[in-house]
């Protein structure tokens, strides 16, 4: 049995007779992060329309995160986005289209919050984009050993990305010297980097030896997203900090 699920492995797509798809419990958790990123995206845009102009932008941005995210999900559950990878294993590519788009757009939002140079923030995103990138090729590689060093390379571009949220984004909003935008940058950036740093794990056991399969790799992927996109959402608009950060306005009662 060992034998043959070895074979399995090293057989190219062209190969496959039968693929392992996804089941009905993965289907399930794919619908329900679907309709949590739904509603979040919804929220979110709509309270963008009213919100105070310190906090609107993070409502923007949060509703393109997580309708980007919505998309990729209602491919999914459609049977959309897929692709056969060596092993005979189904491979879903539109999550890696959604977080090379969300993503950036997340570190955008933590160095907004951070109040980092736009220039460093766009370097950080392109570091991520080149992340997703490595994650993908990886992925559908035929070679083993292509396969990992593409996760190498990942892994290798991922460094300076926790560089910048843990150490250049986390100083210059020290430096603001803003009490409640540090707490809150904490807590945003501890849970962004600990979420993230579990994505590798996922691909390792999934795509990389095949110890998950296609159910439980989507399982783990689908409370990831809603975790790093949803919680993340909802985190980074506490509206306090934006108003204890903008400047006081007198008022004249008659």
């Amino acid at each position: 049995m060992v034998a043959e699920d070895g074979a399995v492995a090293r057989l190219l797509p062209a190969d496959c007779l039968s693929i392992e798809e996804i089941g009905a419990t993965g289907a399930v958790f794919d619908v329900l992060a679907f309709l949590a990123l739904l509603v979040t995206a919804l929220f979110m845009a709509f309270k963008a329309m009213n919100a105070e102009p310190g906090v609107r932008k993070f409502y923007y941005i949060n509703a393109y995160i997580c309708g980007v995210a919505t998309f990729a999900y209602f491919a999914m559950i459609s049977g959309m986005g897929w692709e056969t990878i060596m092993g005979c294993r189904q491979f879903f590519y539109v999550r890696y289209l959604d977080w090379a788009v969300t993503t950036p757009l997340m570190i955008m939002n933590l160095g907004l919050l951070a109040g980092e140079d736009p220039i460093m923030i766009a370097a950080i995103m392109g570091a991520d984009v080149a992340m997703i990138f490595a994650g993908y090729m990886g992925a559908v590689a035929l070679v083993p050993t292509v396969k990992w060093l593409w996760f190498i390379i990942g892994l290798a571009v991922y460094a300076p990305v926790v560089i910048a949220i843990v150490r250049v984004f986390r100083q210059t909003v020290i430096d603001k010297n803003d009490v409640d935008r540090i707490e809150l940058y904490g807590k945003v950036s501890l849970l962004t980097i600990v979420v993230w740093s579990l994505y590798p794990f996922i691909w390792l056991l999934g795509v990389g030896v095949g110890t998950f399969g296609v159910s439980l790799e989507s399982i783990c992927y689908a409370l990831l997203d809603v975790t790093s996109k949803c919680v993340f959402s909802f985190m980074i608009v506490q509206l306090n900090v934006y108003e204890s950060a903008a400047p006081a306005t007198q008022k004249e009662y008659v």
